[in-house]
């Protein structure tokens, strides 16, 4: 029986993952996933390609959407949520944030910047590597469109790359280790890949054909394969980069539209009379159900 066998979320987008039993989901993703980023003074998101060792900063979120931070020397940086408008909280006063753009891969969408504290924070570590940055918080999870090429009017996302949710298979990385000892190589975990749903007891590849597929309660659409990139090549522990494994044997074996391919990209469907922000929870070790397979799923 398939099943979900683990769940991950990104609170800020390219750092460290969070391993979670469970967690809530929203149209634009898990609750808490990639609402933060790094960027450029242009709003040009800040990732892994840029800085492998963002990989070594630890996210944790408060329940008002804080983000506490621990850096690779065990540095610590607590940031409120910034919000749209001044207002009073008890006896503190929160300034009015600045608004700002953001800028994944060209989709472009209004955002919000930290505070100063957070900015001086990340300038000490990274302004010698990639000169002026900022940390950016989506405030409103309405502001970034999904490729209407993929998706249906009014679906947005997160700052994830592209989509609310990456799923990948357990037999696929089996699949894929099986080519890298072949040649030699080295096994890699499915950490590399970053994904948010990994599901086990479907055969590899197979998700290449997903069309709907339900998780617990919950259902999604299927809509693209995910072309990956050198971030792949990263070890998610160290930030490190490694050499040309996965992408060289992806794009060997598993190139399709012109792109090194492994993994789906999802989108939530509402269920039906659910009209708030919840759509469910995911549970690892929830059924995964297979609900529509159709050709192999556009990869660009």
């Amino acid at each position: 029986m398939p099943l979900l066998r683990s769940l991950h979320r990104y609170p800020v987008k390219s750092m460290h993952r969070q391993d979670l039993d469970e967690a809530v989901l929203e149209p634009w993703g898990l609750r808490g996933d990639r609402r933060w980023m790094l960027a450029r003074p242009d709003g040009t998101a800040i990732t892994q390609r840029d800085l492998p060792e963002l990989a070594r900063y630890r996210p944790q979120l408060d329940e008002d959407g804080a983000l506490r931070l621990t850096d690779p020397d065990g540095a610590e940086l607590h940031v409120p949520a910034p919000r749209a408008g001044e207002h009073a909280a008890g006896t503190e006063h929160v300034e009015r944030a600045e608004a700002v753009e953001g800028n994944v891969f060209g989709n472009r969408f209004a955002a919000l910047a930290a505070e100063e504290k957070a900015q001086l924070w990340f300038a000490e570590r990274f302004a010698d590597s990639v000169g002026e940055l900022r940390l950016l918080h989506l405030a409103d999870p309405l502001a970034r469109r999904i490729n209407p090429d993929f998706s249906e009017p009014g679906e947005t996302v997160s700052m994830a790359d592209g989509y609310p949710l990456l799923a990948t298979t357990t037999a696929s990385l089996e699949a894929l280790n099986e080519w890298l000892l072949e040649q030699g190589g080295a096994a890699l975990p499915m950490t590399r890949f970053r994904p948010n749903l990994v599901v086990e007891g479907v055969e590899a590849w197979s998700e290449d054909g997903w069309q709907r597929v339900r998780v617990g309660t919950a259902t999604f659409r299927a809509v693209k394969l995910c072309g990956r990139c050198i971030v792949t090549t990263t070890d998610q522990e160290r930030g490190e980069r490694t050499g040309q494994e996965p992408l060289r044997t992806l794009n060997k074996r598993r190139r399709i539209d012109k792109k090194a391919i492994f993994g789906v990209n999802l989108i939530p469907e509402r269920p039906d009379r659910v009209t708030g922000t919840a759509l469910g929870t995911l549970r690892v070790g929830d059924e995964v159900t297979v609900l529509a397979r159709g050709e192999r799923l556009p990869a660009v």
